[in-house]
């Protein structure tokens, strides 16, 4: 029975990705979960922690922020994109979420340029400590294609971790990234979106992974998600240039420090984690 609810709730959570401009409303959305809209709802909030209505919004705005900073799309064609034919009410719920206007977060992150050449000085900095990093063992959710998706992975994820009660269980939520956008095709890429875990046996559904562990270089990031790619640029154009040190060959790898349903997108902290030789 469990199953059957998780897996109505995660077929919901990829529609809600793939289809953000569609009807998202409680109706069609427990359409899709094949359940009466008078008990969907709430077997949503209880396997996801927010209602349907908070979950389309947050989802829709996090689309809508990520075309902003790495497309050159009109805003009025970004808010019909995500679902706001009224221009007006997208710059409302915009502004209320990211706390600025779609234009002036676009103008903030204008900051990354289109062919960067990775002198100091090019990118924001951002503060980078070298620290010996625990050996981690993580269960996660593949995920497959552009790394500014990978969101729809860790809905899946949450949900999860939700309904089989997993959260004792789960340590720091991270994803691991095994592949550079600059020489693979972004559909191609490979990344992993889940948490260490401290349990016993891995759980169905969930693939186990291993962190070394030792010496790391850590950025951290405060801000919308939007801004993580640029905040590698800085990592690597910025930092590792003066360092004296090398990275290991091993994928680098985010820790997320508060929830986003939880936090305003300004006050977002990621850690972004290069393994070091």
């Amino acid at each position: 029975m469990a199953t059957s609810y998780e897996d109505r709730v995660l077929r919901v959570l990829a529609y809600i990705h793939d289809n953000p401009a569609g009807d998202l409303s409680l109706d069609a959305l427990a359409d899709v979960a094949a359940m009466s809209r008078f008990h969907w709802h709430r077997v949503f909030r209880a396997l996801t922690g927010e209602t349907c209505a908070q979950a389309v919004r947050r989802l829709r705005l996090h689309r809508a922020a990520t075309s902003l900073v790495r497309s050159e799309k009109p805003v009025a064609q970004i808010a019909s994109d995500v679902g706001y034919p009224n221009p007006n009410s997208f710059a409302r719920a915009f502004s209320e979420a990211y706390g600025s206007t779609p234009a002036a977060f676009r103008k903030a992150g204008q900051f990354l340029p289109a062919h960067p050449n990775f002198k100091t000085g090019v990118y924001p900095m951002h503060p980078v400590e070298t620290r010996t990093e625990p050996a981690r063992r993580v269960v996660a959710l593949p995920h497959k294609g552009a790394y500014s998706e990978i969101g729809k992975s860790f809905e899946a994820f949450g949900a999860l971790c939700e309904s089989r009660q997993l959260w004792p269980q789960v340590g720091p939520v991270l994803a691991l990234y095994f592949d550079s956008p600059d020489d693979v095709p972004e559909d191609q890429l490979r990344s992993y979106a889940g948490a260490e875990f401290r349990g016993g046996e891995t759980p169905d559904g969930l693939e186990e992974l291993h962190i070394p562990g030792g010496k790391t270089a850590v950025l951290t990031y405060k801000g919308p998600y939007a801004g993580l790619e640029a905040a590698y640029h800085s990592l690597f154009g910025n930092w590792l240039p003066e360092s004296g040190v090398e990275p290991a060959d091993q994928p680098c790898y985010e820790i997320y420090l508060n929830d986003p349903r939880e936090t305003p997108p300004e006050e977002l902290l990621t850690e972004i984690c290069l393994p070091l030789k």
